[in-house]
């Protein structure tokens, strides 16, 4: 039997979900959570073969939760349920090393299957899911915007409000008079920037800013 745990803040979604999957004479539900903190501690407890994630939950969304899991339940692959399919969700769901990521809104067989594909040590993504990676990979977007971000986010609050305004084509004089700064301040936090980030100018530092989506 494939053991999954299903987290979900609405009752009657779980209701749904569980419905699905009992219809697979392999997969038994073993316990099912409200929210991304009891997703973690009931993991943690139970030791399922696949935890159903949804993305937006209480105290602990379904993205930190996953985050959580990779670390201290390696061996209970994660799988993000959602209605969200933006390139950001499944960005940031990649990147917390889910296993698979699907759509409420698709056919109850991808469900199964999806559930069946992991807990067998496979990759599964919602085939609506699959071809927007593919088409963002294709042209390298996707990777390059996840890679940016994930260099923005050493940076203090702060530094990433220069960073975005920078990139706007801003002065140092200019930004400090929208960010209520001295002009020297501003001086300092842009060469920590270009240190902290390994860049060379404040071209290669607006190039970034835009690639992490701090700046339109």
């Amino acid at each position: 039997m494939i053991r999954v745990l299903l987290a979900d803040d609405e009752a009657m979604i779980r209701a749904g979900v569980r419905a699905v999957l009992s219809a697979s004479p392999d997969i038994e539900v073993v316990a099912e959570a409200a929210d991304g903190r009891e997703a973690v501690d009931l993991t943690l407890k139970h030791r399922p073969d696949v935890t159903l994630l949804d993305i937006r939950m209480p105290r602990l969304d379904g993205l930190q939760a996953a985050a959580e899991l990779r670390r201290t339940a390696p061996d209970s692959a994660v799988v993000m349920l959602t209605t969200f399919s933006e390139d950001e969700y499944i960005t940031q769901a990649l990147s917390s090393g889910v296993s698979g990521f699907l759509l409420k809104s698709g056919d109850p067989r991808e469900l199964i299957a999806g559930v069946q594909a992991v807990a067998g040590g496979a990759a599964f993504l919602s085939p609506r899911i699959a071809q927007r990676v593919i088409a963002r990979l294709s042209g390298g977007q996707l990777s390059k915007a996840a890679t940016a971000r994930g260099r923005v986010e050493e940076l203090t609050a702060r530094e990433r409000e220069v960073l975005a305004l920078l990139g706007g084509g801003l002065s140092n004089a200019e930004i400090a008079a929208k960010l209520y700064l001295v002009e020297g301040t501003v001086k300092a936090y842009v060469s920590a920037i270009l240190s902290r980030l390994s860049l060379k100018n404040r071209v290669q530092a607006a190039i970034l800013a835009y690639e992490a989506g701090l700046v339109e």
